[in-house]
């Protein structure tokens, strides 16, 4: 099994530099060819959100569905994936950042009854407590 950095897993879904995307298609392609898996950490599906949103400026519902597919394709071994599943539901109807979800559900999965934030834009969920 191979690990992707987000920079791969980018290319491979923007295709915007050719030469990056070719190299990343030939990975993933060969991989999955054999009938091997490729593993995302719960770390790179957080990086690739923040750089479909901040780079490419897809919007949310946009960024969520790719982050769904990529949750669904057998072809990843993906650290948290049911976690993974919950952050997305609850940045699909939130305000926060996808990341934000994983951090308050990773900390309530590590026994914690909230995480403490000056984000304002998480006071409605039950993961955090507002400062």
């Amino acid at each position: 099994m191979k690990g992707l950095d987000t920079n791969v897993l980018v290319r491979y879904l923007a295709q915007d530099d050719p030469a990056q995307a070719r190299k990343a298609n030939a990975l993933i392609g060969g991989v999955v060819g054999k009938g091997e898996r490729l593993h995302l950490d719960v770390v790179v599906v957080c990086e690739v959100v923040w750089v479909l949103r901040g780079a490419y400026d897809f919007n949310k519902e946009t960024v969520a569905g790719a982050i769904e597919k990529i949750l669904d394709a057998a072809q990843f071994s993906i650290e948290d994936r049911d976690l993974l599943r919950e952050a997305l539901e609850a940045y699909r109807t939130g305000q926060g950042d996808f990341a934000d979800y994983v951090l308050g559900l990773r900390n309530r999965k590590a026994g914690c009854s909230a995480t403490a934030t000056f984000d304002r834009a998480l006071r409605k969920s039950e993961l955090f407590m507002l400062l």
